[in-house]
């Protein structure tokens, strides 16, 4: 049986309902076409935070603050809870103290500010080896694993997009899906199948050298104690670009490969953020292979649960749960290609699809419809 849309999105993580929403507001009948019966990627295994302070300078910076702006439009009606806004980016070291002044000064610190040590207090306990930090307002985070179903829910409920689950797509040509449940008609198709390399398009993925990451992540139990915002630290600051392409970042570098080369082998570093329960889920490290091993290492868990450790100034809670993640993973922040007229394929692979897919997505639907860019601030 074939069914007529005007738009067809495949996959059903955050970058696909991204362009589903964005669709969706210029009052386009979408379709959501995935293959599993619910969201179980990198979309509900990550941290839900979405953030701006940090992200690559230029296009991406750009779409993760508008990517921001959008969640806070979009999660009150959806039923989705801001849990936590802001970011406190702390300093262990009078290098990454440098290397966050020489942020402040650029035009991406937007809602940032340096506290000393002494006026942290109502953003984590004290006692770390830290010497003060970076807050910012613009940030924020959701409860990921159910943020997506519930944003999903409400893209039907508002926008009458069609959801079709457990439906795998064999193959794409202009204006056609070919499904495991029969043809699918669209004006323009959107595929974001988040990290299947092989299915659809596996050339583009060959030719842009895109591989996998494996993410290794933990909850802990309530502490005791409530952040406002997520916690990173110097180690972020060599990984999120906005940081680390700053001149600064050199000295911070030698430093870390001098004291904490296991943590960079790894990929390690720290983000701490606190869901409604009390608990808090901690990460991550970063290992790469097209097909990584499924299986978790608790010597990796202890660099990251060390870090907390000399951040908070205290033995973490027990753990409540480990489990990993994969994602897309290519030099670049995405890859967004036409294979065909009217066909894009779009894959955010820098890991930060919660916090650039709404801006991302919004660029590509403007493209395909020949609307001016910023259509939809």
């Amino acid at each position: 049986m074939k069914q007529g849309f005007d738009v067809a999105v495949v996959g059903a993580g955050i970058v696909g309902l991204a362009h589903a929403l964005a669709a969706g507001r210029l009052g386009k009948r979408v379709v959501v076409v995935d293959r599993d019966a619910q969201a179980n990627g990198a979309s509900v295994r990550n941290f839900g935070f979405v953030t701006v302070t940090g992200q690559e300078r230029g296009a991406v910076w750009s779409h993760a603050r508008r990517s921001a702006d959008v969640w806070g439009e979009v999660a009150p009606a959806a039923g989705v809870e801001v849990l936590q806004r802001g970011l406190t980016m702390v300093a262990r070291r009078p290098e990454a103290k440098a290397v966050l002044e020489a942020f402040l000064e650029t035009e991406m610190a937007e809602g940032c500010a340096w506290r000393d040590v002494e006026a942290l207090g109502d953003r984590l306990p004290v006692g770390g080896q830290v010497l003060g930090g970076l807050t910012s307002n613009v940030d924020l985070r959701v409860e990921s694993r159910t943020a997506i179903p519930r944003l999903a829910a409400w893209l039907e409920a508002a926008h009458g997009v069609t959801f079709l689950r457990g439906v795998a797509v064999r193959s794409v040509e202009t204006g056609r899906l070919e499904t495991s449940a029969g043809v699918i008609e669209a004006d323009a198709i959107v595929v974001c199948p988040g990290d299947d390399l092989v299915t659809l398009f596996p050339d583009s993925f060959a030719r842009a050298g895109v591989t996998r990451c494996k993410l290794q992540m933990l909850r802990l139990a309530d502490p005791g104690w409530r952040l406002p915002s997520p916690v990173m630290s110097d180690l972020g600051l060599v990984r999120y670009l906005g940081y680390a392409d700053l001149p600064e970042a050199a000295a911070l570098r030698a430093r870390l490969e001098a004291e904490q080369a296991a943590h960079l082998e790894h990929g390690v570093h720290l983000i701490v953020a606190q869901s409604a329960d009390g608990s808090l889920v901690v990460g991550d490290s970063h290992h790469y292979a097209p097909t990584p091993d499924p299986f978790a290492r608790e010597d990796v868990d202890a660099l990251i649960l060390d870090e907390f450790t000399q951040v908070f100034g205290q033995a973490p809670p027990p753990v409540l749960e480990r489990w990993t993640g994969t994602y897309a993973s290519a030099a670049g922040h995405s890859l967004v290609e036409t294979p065909m007229p009217n066909v894009r394929l779009v894959v955010v692979t820098g890991g930060t699809g919660a916090s650039t897919a709404f801006g991302l997505a919004e660029t590509v639907v403007a493209d395909l419809f020949d609307l001016p860019q910023g259509a939809f601030a």
